[in-house]
């Protein structure tokens, strides 16, 4: 019978059916048993992962049999892809089962920074009134979103907001300017420079390579326009973080939700404490109830395939 380790947690269903034609190990905690994670992947022939499993180096070497990993999301930066494919592993990421999720993250947090009067319910509460105070908040319709990276989050996410009135920049290496792709979805293609220097609301959805690195850089975030909102669901590493906040603390930007950081987590004492009008969450943008159903489910079934089982 194929073995089967999953080493960081994963719906509960789609690990039953693999349970159902092979010998699953499953515990969400492996991920932090560095010596019992090792000692279960030597007779593995698949292991499942999310973003905190570094399959590299010792632990990757310890895969004897492995032929397969499974990616419960679609950032692959947590995998040695040279080395895999030198060993001939097949490494399977949920492509576009979670765009939704990260889509609904990005424009929740652009209206909420946007409008700025969500955080008020304390002082009301407590018998203050700042209607006077909340009453300058601005509406998505009629901003303008820059995504940098047009994948099918970046898709999924311009289809949204132009629901909502926006209007959509985007720039992609990847993409020529004559693709059909932009048209298609009504979006605007430009440079990074440009769409920095035009968006009221920037998002970004660009893995984490050696090019894109600091690719929102302190100096382009000086580039940017005044107010606009950064949002940043795709690697820690991508955005000048202090640059960023300083930014925002100058009256320069308008504020920022970020989801990735680096490292994680984020340590105490950084950049960001006390930055006014920022929203900070754990690594969750493309995590929710139904993003887990439908991400474990299609890599359930993808595993299960390259098996043979």
């Amino acid at each position: 019978m194929k073995k089967i380790v999953i080493t960081e947690f994963m719906d509960p269903q789609a690990v039953q059916a693999l349970a159902n034609q092979a010998d699953v190990c499953y515990d969400a905690a492996l991920v932090d048993d560095a010596p019992r994670l090792l000692s279960q992947v030597r007779d593995a022939d698949a292991v499942i992962v999310r973003n905190r499993t570094q399959m590299r180096g010792e632990l990757l070497a310890a895969c004897g049999a492995v032929s397969v990993i499974g990616r419960l999301g679609v950032g692959l930066d947590n995998i040695d892809l040279a080395a895999c494919e030198a060993r001939d592993i097949r490494v399977i990421a949920a492509t576009g089962a979670n765009a939704r999720a990260v889509a609904e993250y990005v424009l929740g947090t652009a209206m909420l920074l946007l409008r700025g009067a969500y955080r008020s319910t304390d002082a009301v509460a407590g018998g203050a009134w700042p209607r006077a105070a909340l009453s300058s908040g601005r509406e998505i319709g009629g901003k303008t979103l820059g995504l940098v990276g047009f994948g099918d989050i970046g898709r999924l996410t311009a289809t949204l907001a132009r629901g909502l009135g926006m209007r959509v920049l985007a720039c992609d290496p990847m993409l020529q300017p004559h693709d059909a792709v932009w048209a298609q979805h009504g979006v605007q293609a430009t440079t990074l420079d440009e769409l920095l220097a035009q968006a009221d609301v920037v998002s970004l959805h660009v893995p984490m390579t050696s090019a894109t690195r600091d690719l929102l850089s302190a100096q382009r975030v000086a580039g940017m326009k005044k107010g606009a909102i950064v949002i940043n669901t795709a690697r820690g590493g991508v955005a000048d973080e202090a640059a960023i906040a300083a930014a925002i603390r100058a009256g320069q930007l308008g504020g920022a939700a970020f989801d990735v950081f680096e490292p994680e987590p984020l340590p105490a004492g950084t950049s960001w404490a006390g930055c006014p009008n920022v929203v900070l969450t754990p690594h969750i943008a493309g995590v929710t109830a139904e993003a887990n159903t439908r991400v474990s489910a299609l890599i359930a079934a993808e595993v299960a395939r390259a098996l043979a089982l």
